[in-house]
């Protein structure tokens, strides 16, 4: 598994621990920078969660609006929060990290629905991101 995809995971570990308990994110994600600098072993995997966490901090209303603009029938509320933290972090990759081609982003975010969510939840990841991608 490369160093992205890990830190892909560690990304939905902190959206999905904030999401579910209800703290703020930045505080989340400095609780797990303070680990983080204990497992230098990792730090390969934690720099990409980091700038991934950052740039949805940094951009959160406008990757929410994306989310909320292309998921058909569904608010983003009522979505299965592993399903938003996915969606969260492809839309960040789509439209804010030019490094990362959409296919990759869009690629990654469905495994991790698969592996990590409901049996639909592949499919919904997909055919949000792909709307996203077709109007970024």
């Amino acid at each position: 598994m490369g160093a992205r995809t890990k830190a892909r995971k560690r990304a939905l570990d902190i959206l999905f621990s904030a999401d579910v308990r209800g703290d703020d994110l930045a505080v989340t994600l400095a609780a797990e920078a303070k680990r983080a600098s204990a497992e230098p072993a990792r730090e390969a995997s934690w720099l990409y969660a980091r700038e991934i966490v950052d740039g949805i901090i940094d951009h959160h209303d406008e990757i929410d609006e994306q989310i909320t603009t292309h998921s058909r029938d569904w608010k983003l509320d009522r979505m299965p929060a592993v399903d938003r933290a996915l969606l969260r972090i492809g839309v960040w990759e789509i439209v804010h990290n030019a490094e990362v081609p959409t296919a990759v982003a869009i690629d990654e975010a469905v495994e991790l629905a698969k592996e990590f969510s409901t049996d639909e939840s592949g499919a919904f990841v997909h055919g949000v991101l792909a709307r996203v991608a077709r109007s970024a």
